[in-house]
């Protein structure tokens, strides 16, 4: 397990290098550099600021420096923001990202899972087939209309929660649904149809022979075999909410990474673009890496198959 585990981090070392390398050449093909501007900056000002980030030496030599700094964990200074380290910038973001997206992980893993069971409960019946179209529904809007609507219900017409920013703990209300009804929507069909699978398993119908009540077949044999799809879906999830909507974010004006992700685009801020990456990219892989840690534990099968291999 220990080697299987050594394994996954060599790769996420090997595919962060790559990603690096990608973004930093990617960053120096586009035209243009971050000192651009409507109003033309005098040559040597503009000399001044090449020299003092690097960027009036050969490629090959800022593509060494820069990783020499990323092995030392030092991501640069904003090229815009002045005397502004990439790290403090992406700690402050991920502050307000981070509690955004504990709700929504929170939220959408509740509802998903319990319209799932309610749904496989009810097959071909009432509650199965409005299940199904609330989760069709969720899948098919758009994260950025349901932000939409919930500011002028809720927030214009209703006045039960501010429009914008995040004072108070109501205001996580509507960015954490909007945030949520995607993935609730996506895990609510995947509880469905596991559990419907496993509820027609041999296994189950020993159990129910036996006698066993239906509260225990569901939670100790059903739940625990249909929930392996769902954790192979948090995994990416949680890297995608955690890390932030830039659209969501945007429209409730949350100071969180996708504010900070449009504007270093925006202004060509090549080191806070290249950090911000680099950064989305550790989360979605340790999430990944989690999931399969995850795995080990809900399924023994998968850990005893992971030493096979290693």
């Amino acid at each position: 397990m220990i080697r299987y585990l050594l394994k996954k981090l060599f790769y996420m070392v090997v595919s962060l290098f790559v990603l690096a390398s990608a973004t930093f050449f990617l960053m120096k093909a586009i035209p243009g550099n971050p000192f651009m501007s409507e109003k033309e900056i005098p040559k040597a000002i503009r000399a001044m600021l090449e020299a003092k980030y690097g960027l009036d030496k050969p490629l090959w030599s800022q593509y060494l420096t820069y990783l020499n700094n990323l092995i030392h964990l030092d991501l640069g200074m904003s090229m815009k923001q002045q005397y502004t380290t990439v790290s403090s910038i992406i700690g402050t973001g991920f502050l307000y990202s981070l509690q955004l997206g504990i709700f929504a992980i929170i939220l959408s893993v509740t509802a998903g899972v319990v319209l799932g069971i309610i749904a496989a409960l009810n097959h071909r019946k009432f509650l199965d087939t409005f299940t199904i179209f609330l989760a069709v529904l969720g899948v098919s809007v758009p994260n950025f209309v349901v932000a939409s609507a919930l500011q002028y219900f809720l927030g214009v017409k209703l006045r039960w929660f501010d429009v914008a920013g995040l004072n108070d703990i109501t205001d996580y209300v509507m960015p954490t649904i909007a945030l949520a009804v995607l993935p609730a929507a996506f895990i609510a069909r995947l509880t469905r149809s596991s559990m419907l699978e496993v509820l027609t398993a041999d296994y189950i119908k020993t159990a129910r022979a036996k006698g066993m009540s239906g509260r225990i077949i569901l939670f100790r044999h059903a739940l625990r075999n249909a929930i392996l799809p769902v954790v192979t879906y948090i995994g990416p999830m949680t890297a995608n909410i955690i890390t932030g909507s830039v659209i969501v974010e945007q429209i409730f004006g949350i100071g969180g990474l996708g504010k900070f992700f449009v504007n270093s685009i925006t202004n060509r801020d090549y080191t806070l673009i290249m950090g911000l990456t680099l950064f989305y990219a550790v989360i979605l892989m340790l999430a990944r890496f989690l999931t399969d840690i995850a795995y080990a534990f809900i399924d023994p099968r998968i850990k005893l198959n992971s030493r096979k291999e290693g």
